[in-house]
């Protein structure tokens, strides 16, 4: 049996197992939580060293900066394009559903979010004054910043010089890749002890009063992801929007299931190279990347949440504070986390821009974990995508290699 069919099936059998016990919640958490614990801990394990030594080598392998500067040049272009098209098409669902006219909600839940860095903050901060406290503290932006740094240094020295280096990395990234593939192995109970407990405790009765909201984000991310990353990967890839989707499966899954880009980054990574044919050089940078700056679940999630909010209290967004919105969250995912839960952070940001109550994150907070999922498999479908675009375009797409597991 295929990986994905287990996964699939470890995702239907942790929603059923989760209805069958929302009489009894605390069963799930407190005897099949853990299992999605330990699979989230071993992903988080080889996060830092995975991304540190394949950007290093992926860098490096790019041959000189000038080719590097491209691939970047055309890896942030499609990622800002993306995200503003991806808040946009909130905003028109979050105008379609109007979830929040009418809705009266209890205001007695209090939520504190996170304070959000600024803009120029975040840009100060990528990059590192103590590069080992950023590897320590998982900084991202600090660590593809750093990495890059070295790369670039390594292809301006001679071969002599640069090579043991290089190697030295390219064997550390192998290495990740390998226990990537054993960790994946547990992916399916991992799946399920993560679904299991998040059915259990909220229930389909958590949805009953906002499913608009969920329905609205849903469906943005369903028509993202078959308008937008179809056409790319379709007209300048040249590829089947089908056998795309198809190929990077496992990391949508797996994402929908961790609610974490940067979690799912390993399966990204050996989704696209093995299922897609995208080459080293090309993943090794601009899926990285992508797990920290390419939020588009996250930016349509912002869109939907900011007008439901808006409906909720009664203001009425004019088109200029509606494009300050798409302006913000588009911007602003540079330095969302690719973590669970940080688009709560992001939506702070976004409701403050166009002078919205703060509080009303209380009334996104209770069904967040249900809109994470879809926006984290979007953001990484997103990465996936970026990844087949620059690749094409860079004569770096493997025709041959071309689904060969998925096929199997």
């Amino acid at each position: 049996m295929k990986l994905t069919t287990k996964i699939l099936l470890g995702l239907v059998a942790g929603v059923i197992v989760g209805l069958l016990l929302g009489s009894a919640p605390e069963i799930a958490t407190t005897y099949i939580k853990p299992i999605g614990g330990l699979f989230i801990n071993l992903i988080k394990m080889i996060i830092v060293p995975l991304v540190l030594s394949s950007l290093i080598v992926g860098a490096s392998s790019v041959g000189d900066i000038k080719t590097l500067g491209r691939i970047g040049g055309k890896t942030i272009a499609y990622y800002l394009l993306t995200t503003a098209f991806a808040v946009t098409i909130g905003l028109l669902l979050g105008n379609f559903f109007q979830a929040g006219v009418g809705l009266e909600v209890p205001m007695s839940a209090e939520v504190t979010a996170k304070e959000a860095p600024s803009l120029i903050e975040t840009l100060l901060n990528i990059v590192p004054r103590n590069p080992i406290k950023g590897l320590v503290d998982g900084n991202m932006l600090q660590i593809i910043t750093f990495a890059l740094f070295l790369g670039i240094g390594a292809t301006t020295l001679p071969d002599e010089k640069a090579k043991p280096f290089i190697n030295f990395f390219d064997s550390l990234a192998e290495v990740m890749y390998k226990i990537t593939s054993i960790i994946m192995e547990f992916a399916p109970y991992g799946v399920f002890g993560l679904i299991t407990p998040v059915v259990a405790t909220n229930g389909p009765s958590v949805l009953i009063p906002l499913i608009k909201v969920v329905a609205a984000v849903y469906i943005g991310c369903i028509l993202h992801a078959s308008i937008v990353y179809s056409s790319a990967v379709k007209l300048i890839a040249k590829i089947s929007p089908i056998k795309f989707f198809k190929g990077i499966l496992p990391a949508a899954v797996t994402a929908f299931s961790t609610s974490s880009s940067s979690g799912t980054l390993p399966v990204t990574i050996k989704s696209v190279k093995e299922n897609i044919g995208v080459s080293d050089k090309v993943a090794s940078f601009v899926l990285p990347l992508g797990a920290t700056i390419n939020m588009d679940g996250t930016a349509l999630y912002q869109g939907v949440c900011a007008l439901f909010v808006a409906q909720v209290y009664g203001i009425d967004l004019t088109m200029g504070q509606m494009a300050t919105i798409v302006l913000t969250a588009t911007l602003g995912s540079i330095g969302t986390a690719g973590v669970p839960g940080a688009g709560l952070i992001m939506l702070s940001i976004v409701l403050k821009s166009v002078g919205l109550p703060l509080e009303g994150i209380a009334l996104i907070a209770g069904i967040d974990r249900v809109l994470d999922m879809a926006r984290t498999s979007i953001n990484v479908i997103g990465d996936a995508s970026a990844a087949t675009i620059v690749a094409a375009t860079e004569n770096e797409l493997n025709i041959s290699n071309q689904f060969n597991v998925v096929e199997e």
